[in-house]
């Protein structure tokens, strides 16, 4: 084989050995460990440390200023207005300026405390969304290991322990069937459906929080039927 580079080298042979760094531990120990120094075999790409840092950073950052700007941009349009009110309504009445300033006061109070619910929201539904993926983590771990006892326990067997001088091979033909029964029935069949669920799941709870409203019209399918009852009921109505 022929490399680009000694990095390409690196790579191939670390993949060859099966030592190749974890994606999902290498995201938990960017917050866990920030700052730390990476372990050479732990190394996805070079300045790994660096843009870790700088993305905790700037995920950090952008918590304070979700839940300042939105009121502080509404504060300072609604001030202009409030501005060009006081100037086109100077004969107004001293009551009517101070109820409009306590509903104001009130108004922003609300808003910050509207602002400040939705980003606990927001931070608490990133890290346990995020953490709720880890499931399917979890399933491929569980099929790793189910795969690995039923070749232990039937196919390994009997490649090893079978006399194949004695007709070995009609028992390791049953045993072969009773791998593939296994194998089709529990990592196939049962693996499958738990896997699509937990996804499913997860698009539809974890992902789709973030825009779905749950807003619209009821879905009314086309029938004549109902196009029929409809007009009745309207004769009916008429003819009153």
């Amino acid at each position: 084989l022929s490399y680009d580079s000694d990095d390409e080298k690196q790579w191939y042979q670390r993949r060859v050995r099966g030592d190749q760094p974890s994606i999902m531990l290498a995201m938990i120990d960017m917050f866990l460990s920030f700052g730390s120094d990476i372990e050479e075999s732990d190394l996805i790409y070079e300045g790994q440390k660096y843009i870790q840092m700088i993305l905790v950073v700037v995920a950090l950052v952008m918590v304070p200023i979700m839940f300042a700007a939105k009121p502080l941009i509404e504060a300072y349009g609604k001030s202009q207005d409030t501005a060009e009110y006081e100037a086109l309504s100077y004969d107004s009445d001293d009551d009517e300026m101070v109820q409009r300033e306590r509903h104001e006061a009130q108004a922003r109070l609300d808003m910050w405390v509207h602002q400040a619910i939705h980003t606990i929201e927001f931070c608490l539904g990133v890290i346990s969304n995020t953490a709720s993926y880890l499931r399917l983590w979890a399933l491929s771990l569980a099929h790793s290991e189910l795969s690995t006892v039923l070749w232990d326990m039937t196919l390994y067997y009997g490649f090893s322990s079978l006399d194949w001088d004695k007709g070995g091979f009609v028992l390791l033909f049953l045993v072969w069937a009773f791998w593939a029964v296994l194998t089709v029935t529990i990592l196939l069949c049962m693996e499958g459906l738990s896997a699509f669920l937990h996804a499913l799941r997860l698009h539809w709870v974890e992902f789709q929080n973030k825009f779905y409203g749950g807003d619209g019209f009821k879905f009314l399918p086309f029938s004549f039927s109902l196009i029929l009852e409809n007009e009745e009921n309207l004769e009916e109505i008429s003819n009153i």
